[in-house]
């Protein structure tokens, strides 16, 4: 799909995935739970992805649950925790709501961010004490692409509330980070398979050894218990296959979608009077985006509406996000903007561009062909450019 800068959101599937999945869907279709010859060999599937995502995420075999996706792994990390424990749970204020409205809904405690989006390292510390359980701090924000410091997130809740469990809902982070090195001190760790190339409706929640955890979801006692329910065969087996494709080619992926990253951001910069190039501060040498994952690129624009831009750049055949919610017909500016002290007047005109594994050359040129014009359109619109 020419224009498809969504990539954070959802990623195409690979063949290679779809693949897979297709004998699971049709002639081998049994129930991995049963006993006979057609099960066996369901499990045997079942276990062979066991095997490959454990390898992946630095974790054993039997420390993987497969689950329904991203936010029922958060979910699972957060509740399970609370519920189990019980004290207090802390997350930063940047987490995708699968994380962060679970900790509050457990009356938990937010860690600020810096202008990046990155943590706080000092207020997290001041944060910690004997009460808390679980530590939730993200490996990838899902809006602006900031990769957290998770070893120092990790030293500092070892020194100061040892008891205390570590969780990082890691689903934007497969593609670009080697996670079984950089999830190495983390007890729970969260991935989703449409992130990298797999289905919609499985991922992962890696649990270590040791670790206690209150179920969320009871019945046969599928996957250690912790997940309960027919696991979804078809998608255990695809969600192994997209994530070795993606690991074995993260290399090179990472370099080349850093070229069409930069290529991008720095094309709009010089086209699009006033643009911000969210939590990227400018350097002598230029800006430096050290910090960010080469597949987000998050931008604010004065004078310009999110939903209105939308609606031009899908006209134009460009598919993007705005990294906003919208509640009873009103948009509101993102918390996550709204943690890194985004101005709302700013926040109101975001525009999230993510790339990934199928993005091509053809993709940021239909963007910088169809952003410009649109932008223009809209301040000629409003009566004034903002900027």
């Amino acid at each position: 799909m020419l224009g498809y800068l969504d990539h954070a959101a959802t990623t195409p599937m690979r063949p290679e995935a779809v693949e897979a999945m297709l004998p699971f869907l049709t002639e081998q279709f049994a129930n991995p739970s049963g006993a006979h010859r057609p099960a066996r060999e369901a499990r045997r599937a079942i276990d062979e992805a066991r095997d490959t995502m454990a390898e992946l995420l630095g974790f054993e075999p039997g420390e993987i649950v497969f689950t329904g996706g991203g936010t029922e792994a958060d979910n699972l990390a957060v509740f399970g925790v609370h519920d189990r424990w019980g004290g207090t749970v802390v997350c930063s204020a940047i987490e995708h709501h699968a994380v962060l409205d679970a900790v509050e809904a457990r009356g938990g405690r937010l860690v600020p961010v810096d202008p990046r989006g990155v943590i706080d390292l000092d207020a997290l510390a001041s944060m910690l004490d004997e009460t808390v359980t679980l530590v939730s701090v993200m490996a990838v924000n899902n809006e602006v692409g900031t990769i957290q410091p998770l070893e120092q997130v990790a030293a500092v809740v070892r020194e100061r509330a040892p008891r205390a469990l570590l969780h990082t809902d890691a689903v934007q982070g497969f593609c670009w980070l080697d996670l079984a090195r950089v999830t190495a001190p983390f007890d729970l760790v969260s991935v989703s398979a449409h992130k990298f190339g797999g289905p919609k409706g499985v991922g992962v929640l890696a649990i270590r050894s040791g670790v206690e955890l209150a179920a969320r979801q009871v019945g046969g006692g599928q996957e250690r218990g912790w997940r309960s329910g027919t696991q979804n065969v078809a998608g255990i087996v695809a969600i192994a296959v997209a994530a070795a494709r993606s690991a074995d080619q993260r290399d090179d992926e990472v370099e080349r979608v850093t070229k069409l990253r930069d290529r991008l951001v720095e094309g709009l910069l010089a086209t699009v009077p006033g643009i911000v190039e969210t939590g990227v501060p400018a350097g002598a040498a230029g800006p430096d985006r050290s910090h960010k994952v080469p597949g987000i690129c998050h931008l604010c624009i004065p004078g310009v509406d999110s939903e209105s831009l939308l609606f031009l750049l899908e006209k134009g055949e460009v598919f993007a996000s705005a990294a906003s919610s919208c509640s009873s017909g009103a948009v509101e500016p993102s918390h996550v903007l709204a943690a890194m002290g985004v101005p709302r007047s700013l926040a109101q005109g975001s525009l999230r561009l993510s790339l990934g594994w199928a993005s091509t050359d053809a993709d940021v040129d239909r963007a910088l062909a169809v952003v410009p014009p649109a932008v223009e359109r809209l301040r000629l619109f409003s009566g004034g450019d903002d900027t």
